[in-house]
């Protein structure tokens, strides 16, 4: 009878056991389809194009939400100074890639979080 009773509550931890291993692999398959999805996104990132122009128009730049340069338009009435085309680019570059990381982190987060598997306190994160 104590062997039976011990049988049972071994058979119950190895019936445990293998539901969380079927649980650990649903959810390695779950962060595998995640990771091709992100990698999917980062390409399709590719594709988003951030136009940025200077408050004068003076200048325009052009990139990709992955932080690409993609162009540059210099008008000719800053070609004469140096030091003023490189203030230009500076804070016409700055804006824009602050632009492409807030689209960029937008969708990656919306990707990583759609397909996060469910494990308890992850939230708090």
């Amino acid at each position: 009878m104590n062997f039976k009773h011990s049988f049972n509550k071994f058979a119950l931890l190895i019936l445990k056991l293998l539901d969380m291993f079927g649980d650990l692999k649903g959810m390695m398959g779950k962060l595998k389809e995640t990771q091709q999805k992100v990698e999917n996104t980062k390409k399709r990132l590719d594709t988003v194009l951030i136009d940025q122009s200077s408050t004068d128009n003076l200048l325009q730049v052009t990139i990709t939400a992955n932080r690409q340069i993609k162009s540059i338009t210099i008008s000719d009435d800053l070609l004469n100074d140096k030091e003023q085309l490189e203030d230009y680019l500076i804070l016409t570059l700055n804006k824009a890639i602050v632009k492409a990381t807030e689209i960029n982190d937008t969708e990656i987060a919306a990707v990583t979080k759609e397909g996060m598997p469910n494990i308890p306190g992850m939230d708090l994160f």
